[in-house]
């Protein structure tokens, strides 16, 4: 990641910003994706912050000779938190894959025409943002919240809306670079939502809540091996 090198190497110091994603991508000749996975990866390891709108900033440095002796084993800021917290993480995991099941099934045996359109607009949108970790993110979290909606049971909702921030708070920027950023899981995981949606249109609540369990067992084998 020639980036990185360059932080390593002192030539990017803290405090510099970085050019665009277009104007990396021509300097090394790469595609978009290609470079929005590099830049997510420095964010997960502490080095830059990405700014929506604001382009990315070079946040701390790493000498050469550590990354050297170190290389493949730096473990980022975000993985320690997430190993100091992990009674909560598996906690909040076992209870959204409980919660979210019954919202599954619920929302097949309650949704409405309004419901499905929604979905299925939102469904596009996720198919578009397969690499782009930022949409890939925003499309997974919505999809979600509609799906919780569709029960029409407000306490359910409420319930939802809490167990999913205290998450996003922990995991954010690891899921973003396990996830979004990385082609191949983000088309599962595209799969994986489409499978849950054809259950909730066909109104089949036991193949919903089947389909649920199995994308968040999938998403829970990811995250469970940062800790």
């Amino acid at each position: 990641m020639q980036i990185r090198r360059q932080i390593e190497d002192g030539r990017l110091q803290p405090g510099d910003k970085l050019p665009s994603t277009r104007e990396i991508s021509e300097q090394f000749g790469v595609g978009r994706s290609t470079t929005r996975e590099a830049l997510s990866a420095l964010k997960a390891m502490g080095l830059i912050d990405i700014r929506q709108g604001g382009g990315c900033r070079v946040i701390s440095a790493l000498p050469a000779d550590q990354a050297q002796r170190s290389a493949g084993a730096a473990v980022p800021p975000e993985l320690l938190s997430l190993r100091d917290g992990r009674k909560t993480l598996l906690e909040l995991l076992e209870v959204r894959q409980t919660l979210e099941v019954s919202i599954a099934s619920i929302a097949a045996s309650k949704r409405t025409p309004g419901d499905l359109a929604a979905l299925r607009s939102l469904q596009l949108e996720m198919e578009r943002a397969i690499g782009d970790d930022m949409e890939g993110e925003r499309t997974d979290l919505q999809f979600h919240l509609l799906l919780a909606k569709a029960t029409r049971n407000d306490i359910m909702i409420s319930l939802f809306a809490s167990i999913t921030g205290q998450m996003e708070r922990a995991i954010r920027d690891i899921r973003r670079v396990e996830l979004y950023a990385n082609r191949s899981v983000a088309r599962r995981l595209f799969e994986e939502h489409s499978a849950i949606l054809d259950a909730v249109a066909e109104q089949e609540p036991l193949a919903a809540s089947l389909r649920m369990n199995e994308h968040l067992a999938h998403v829970e084998r990811m995250l469970l091996r940062h800790l």
